[in-house]
């Protein structure tokens, strides 16, 4: 045997070994649910979804050209038997950002906000709690760029989530920097938080009113809510945590919305950034200014509620799906992508791509 021979098998040895490790700790339901056999139907992906262990799952779609589907598998309510309901409202968790961003694109554009002022400009009662606050601006705000720390990172913080402004800040006031403001991207709670602050100083009333106003009404968004507060709970799905026994719908975390309704405002804002043009969710000049700040897709998460909506052009289709389980350790998180990537290739093939 040659010593290139030899090489070449130690190679393949050690790469075997590695590759055996590596699959030792992936979990195996992750493994199943990419390499199954592709379902015919989105429906049928759904049901598939429940028996990786999803209590309940809602899918929207929206395809140029073909009617809205609305599909449902599992349970609006587990305990209470209830079938899940297409139309259900679900907890869409840092969907909202969106409209947060598009909402900051429009006082921006009216002149009431500037991009380039800084935490210390519209926030000076912060200045020694929160670090390089003259330095950080609204639009490494917006960006995640800021360097600030994630108020939700706080050790236990979803066993008792805290309720106010104040409470929030707290968590990491006097926390040095992450990073240099710009230097780095981290996603940050921390960074909506201010920015809904900053817009409530600024409008002079709850920054939801003027979202109402300026996207909801128009898009004609009927089903999305600021809080639990707003709406029947029994219209709400229920969601649940792997190891926590109860139902956790009764836990305000924010905006409500049926996958519809996300859908609608997806499309309108992706419409706008294919147009360029004027329409139902812009005035002329904002969408160049939300084109330079923010994302035009997103994922939500908190205890009991996983939410993605995403354009894919090739098929001009959003695709809105709602997972009512999570876990502590995120592999339902991991799971809901890999299904997500699965309902996409079932439309591409169903249109023949």
């Amino acid at each position: 045997m040659t010593m290139t021979s030899r090489k070449t098998i130690v190679i393949r040895i050690t790469l075997f070994v590695g590759t055996a490790i590596s699959l030792f700790f992936v979990p195996w339901l992750l493994v199943k649910a990419w390499i199954l056999p592709l379902p015919d139907t989105v429906q049928e992906q759904a049901d598939e979804a429940i028996s990786h262990g999803f209590d309940g799952m809602i899918v929207y779609i929206d395809q140029a050209g073909q009617s809205p589907q609305y599909l449902a598998s599992g349970w609006h309510d587990r305990d209470a038997k209830i079938p899940a309901k297409p139309d259900a409202l679900f907890k869409i968790a840092s969907i909202s950002k969106l409209y947060d961003a598009v909402a900051v694109t429009k006082l921006v554009r009216a002149g009431r906000l500037s991009l380039d002022k800084t935490i210390a400009d519209y926030l000076p009662e912060l200045n020694g709690k929160i670090e390089n606050v003259d330095k950080i601006t609204l639009r490494l705000l917006i960006q995640h760029r800021s360097g600030i720390p994630n108020f939700t990172d706080a050790p236990d913080f979803w066993a008792a989530p805290t309720e106010t402004f104040e409470e929030s800040l707290a968590l990491i006031s006097g926390m040095p920097a992450n990073f240099e403001p710009g230097e780095d991207y981290e996603y940050c709670n921390t960074n909506y938080l201010l920015i809904n602050r900053i817009m409530d100083d600024e409008l002079g009333y709850d920054n939801f009113q003027f979202i109402k106003e300026e996207i909801l009404i128009p898009l004609g968004l009927k089903n999305t809510f600021n809080s639990l507060s707003e709406v029947n709970i029994d219209d709400v799905m229920s969601g649940y945590h792997v190891g926590y026994p109860n139902d956790l719908k009764t836990n305000d975390h924010g905006m409500h919305a049926t996958a519809e309704d996300v859908g609608t405002f997806v499309r309108a804002l992706n419409e706008a950034r294919l147009s360029a043009k004027q329409g139902s969710l812009f005035e002329e000049g904002e969408e160049e200014i939300y084109a330079s700040i923010y994302e035009y897709k997103h994922g939500g998460w908190v205890p009991g509620y996983q939410s993605f909506a995403e354009y894919y052009k090739d098929l001009d289709a959003v695709v809105v799906a709602f997972y009512s389980t999570t876990d502590p350790d995120l592999y339902n998180w991991n799971l809901s992508e890999i299904i997500n990537s699965r309902i996409v290739k079932i439309l591409r093939k169903q249109k023949g791509s």
